[in-house]
This record gives C-alpha cells, structure tokens and sequence, in this order.
C-alpha cells in the first residue's frame, strides 16, 4: 500500500470545456467599471461609446486577473514571451500563442492562433483566426479575457 505522498498527482487543462457558467459581459463590464479608478473608467467609456478602431481585453478568470490591455489599430501580439504586448506569465501559454489585428477597410479586429500548444478558444470553441465581437470570450491557457470593443 502506499501512502499519500509517494503518489504522483497530475491534472488535466481541460480548454474549451466549462465546469461553471460564465458571467455575462455586461455582469463582466459592470463589476470593472465599479472598480476601476477614474482614467481607467475614462478609458473604458470611451472604447464603448467610441469607434471600432480601439478595444481591451480584461482578464477576469485566471491568473493575473483584473489586467487590463488597450488593443489600437496597431493591434497585438499575446504570448509568454516578455516581447509580447500582452504578456501572459503561464505555462499553459505558448510563447508567440496568438495575435489581434485590425482590418481597415472592415473596423474589425480578429485573433489568429499562432500555432500555439493548447490552442486559442473563442466562446468556447477552438479557432485557428475570427473576427472578435463585443463581449467575446477569449481563453488562452488558463486566461480567460473578456473583448470590449466600441459598437459604432
């Protein structure tokens, strides 16, 4: 018989798959906008009642939560490496994981997977790129991000 410690334990990263009921982005919004301190809130209002050519991602599940990360028409690059503009410290992340870009002629951004380990999930489901919409969820490893983005 052996005892508890000379187990080995493992766990499983189940990504796509949700145990427990996402809150809804305007829950989401709602609890940011009541935290934030007064340029971020500024910030904020100013993305949902401006053009579509700036958006955010807030991380509310997960490690580092309540980051915030200002997406402009330049758009981003995600990833563990420390080159990335938004830096995601797991191990669940692949160093170059994925992008957002900004389409011009459409004032749309999309996220493209950059043939990362455990993939990049939209609401649930695995995609290799897609257009982002407003209240989007964006899971990469086990950061679970809300998309904001103006709705002109």
């Amino acid at each position: 018989m052996t005892s508890q410690d000379d187990r080995e334990l493992t766990t499983t990263l189940r990504l796509g798959s949700h145990t427990e009921a996402s809150p809804t982005e305007s829950a989401l919004l709602e609890s940011y906008l009541a935290a934030a301190s007064g340029d971020e809130k500024t910030t904020l209002e100013e993305i949902l009642k401006g053009s579509r050519d700036k958006s955010m991602l807030i991380i509310y599940k997960g490690p580092a939560k309540g980051s915030r990360y200002l997406i402009t028409r330049s758009g981003a690059t995600i990833g563990r490496s420390q080159e990335s503009e938004i830096f995601l410290d797991d191990v669940t992340v692949s160093r170059s994981h994925a992008a957002v870009a900004f389409d011009e002629q459409r004032a749309t951004f999309s996220i493209s997977d950059r043939s990362s380990l455990n993939g990049t999930y939209i609401n649930g489901s695995i995609v290799e790129k897609t257009d982002l919409s407003h209240g989007d969820e964006v899971q990469i490893g086990k950061f679970h991000l809300l998309f904001i983005c103006g709705q002109k």
